[in-house]
């Protein structure tokens, strides 16, 4: 799980739509805490800081402390909002986490020893199924990314979640099949030779013309 993110917030005097225009001109950005069987909280946060933490990447997996009212709450964005034009951020969730906190993620897959792979070297290509998988696991155990080790595939492999080392804790939110995450697909030439090899030769034809009388050319 990357370090994580410590904003400023101040708690919002005003809600509705009004005063969320008024807060966004002023660079300051709506949101709510809630969640931990405690009551929601309207904030509002610094724009700059909260645009460098969401463009950093990892946003939505990394846990934040934000400092509010003399309080540290300790949270995990679940959603934000962007204006549609000009994508300004105009509001997030924070969900509270505890030690206890199990969680729902998108955890990004990366594939290692791409040159490597014998499929890949033989033409192959990767056809990735899913760049991230959703899973539970705890708060504080939140993995950065899940590494798939391609070295033991070939033309035609599958792929599954089967062949992820999932972290302790970590369970895929999918549990009734050894769900797919990528293939080594043979390249479209190469699927089109051996489709030729196994097909079955065409019976030759004999053209017959007609007979030319004598004396005609």
């Amino acid at each position: 799980m990357s370090d994580n993110n410590v904003f400023e917030a101040q708690l919002r005097e005003r809600t509705g739509k009004g005063a969320s225009r008024e807060y966004r001109r002023n660079s300051m950005v709506p949101a709510v805490i809630y969640g931990d069987k405690k009551d929601p909280i309207s904030i509002v946060l610094p724009y700059k800081e909260l645009s460098m933490a969401m463009h950093a990447g990892g946003f939505m997996n990394t846990i934040a402390v934000i400092k509010v009212d003399g309080q540290e709450q300790r949270v995990l964005p679940k959603d934000y909002q962007l204006e549609p034009v000009r994508d300004f951020i105009e509001h997030v969730d924070f969900l509270r986490v505890s030690k206890n906190t199990v969680v729902t993620v998108e955890i990004p897959v990366n594939f290692e020893n791409e040159e490597d792979c014998p499929g890949l070297k033989k033409g192959g290509v990767l056809n990735v199924v899913r760049f991230a998988v959703e899973v539970n696991c705890p708060a504080d155990s939140i993995p950065e990314s899940f590494s798939v080790d391609l070295l033991p595939f070939d033309l035609g492999d599958s792929i599954n979640i089967s062949s992820v080392k999932l972290p302790e804790g970590v369970e895929p939110t999918i549990t009734d099949r050894d769900f797919t995450i990528a293939t080594i697909a043979s390249p479209a030439g190469l699927k089109s030779e051996d489709e030729d090899e196994g097909a079955p030769e065409a019976p030759e034809t004999e053209v017959i013309g007609e007979k030319k009388e004598e004396g005609e050319g």
